[in-house]
């Protein structure tokens, strides 16, 4: 394991958080009230990793677009057909603000655990949290009574067995794709994927099953669109180009031919002023 176990100790405590948080806030929140807060995941991702030590990542403007475009479009696309408007209440808000919190904490520790230790793997991060977590969730479970209401219901019905089954397959799937895309591409880009991905499985299966699509669909689409089109045009900053090892060896080389020249002249002069 290249990581200490206190550094999943925190990972899996703003987890465990971050999915608690989620879930109470539908007590005090509608479901459209917590799309449109989960939607804007990508921003505070951007912002927190400005924070982050070992990471202190710097956005340009064009990022901060592409973002603000993804998550207003998601919002529109989403809410057009919700059959209740959002329902707003403060505890509810500050539970859902608080889980974005730990979400934008989370994605941007886990990429400077990758940048910092590259040796890390996706399979050591997940399975060191997962089992790092599972103590701290038993307790709880046991002292409200949902672990034991839950294995009876189990039993009563066995197919959830293989429910669970197939969820913690896709789970580990998910996860998985997920560590890999920050590994590479960054928190804040992992994000804005699994953002356009929301958009993709709404568009999909309002394809597949035919429902309408009104002006406002059209419109998150269109923004949408936009905000990926802007994240894929190619940045204009001039990049430093890294030299070839030939190149290095070559200029290396030059150099100590230069030197040795150098010492060459010195010494005849030496021998002309002797003279």
């Amino acid at each position: 394991m290249v990581n200490p176990w206190k550094t999943y100790v925190k990972l899996s405590a703003v987890l465990m958080g971050s999915h608690g948080l989620t879930k109470g806030s539908l007590a005090f929140l509608n479901y459209p009230a917590q799309i449109m807060f989960k939607s804007t995941k990508v921003l505070p991702v951007m912002v927190m990793g400005a924070f982050i030590p070992g990471l202190r990542r710097k956005y340009p403007p064009s990022e901060y677009l592409s973002a603000l475009l993804l998550v207003v479009g998601l919002i529109l696309f989403t809410l057009a057909d919700a059959q209740t408007s959002p329902n707003f209440s403060m505890i509810g808000v500050m539970m859902i603000s608080g889980a974005l919190i730990m979400d934008s904490f989370l994605g941007n520790v886990q990429e400077a655990i990758f940048t910092m230790n590259p040796e890390t793997t996706q399979m050591e991060m997940l399975f060191c949290s997962t089992v790092v977590g599972l103590p701290m969730l038993i307790p709880p479970m046991i002292l409200t009574g949902e672990l034991f209401r839950a294995w009876t219901s189990c039993s009563q019905h066995p197919y959830v067995y293989a429910v669970l089954i197939f969820e913690a397959m896709a789970t580990f799937i998910g996860q998985v794709s997920v560590l890999s895309l920050i590994a590479l591409f960054g928190a804040a880009t992992t994000a804005m994927v699994t953002t356009a991905r929301k958009a993709v499985t709404l568009l999909l299966s309002y394809l597949l099953f035919t429902k309408p699509l009104t002006e406002q669909h059209g419109t998150g689409l269109l923004l949408i669109t936009m905000g990926i089109v802007i994240k894929l045009l190619p940045d204009n900053k001039p990049q430093n180009r890294v030299p070839k090892p030939t190149e290095v060896s070559k200029v290396e080389r030059l150099s100590t031919e230069e030197e040795l020249n150098r010492l060459i002249n010195e010494d005849d002069q030496e021998r002309r002023q002797v003279v």
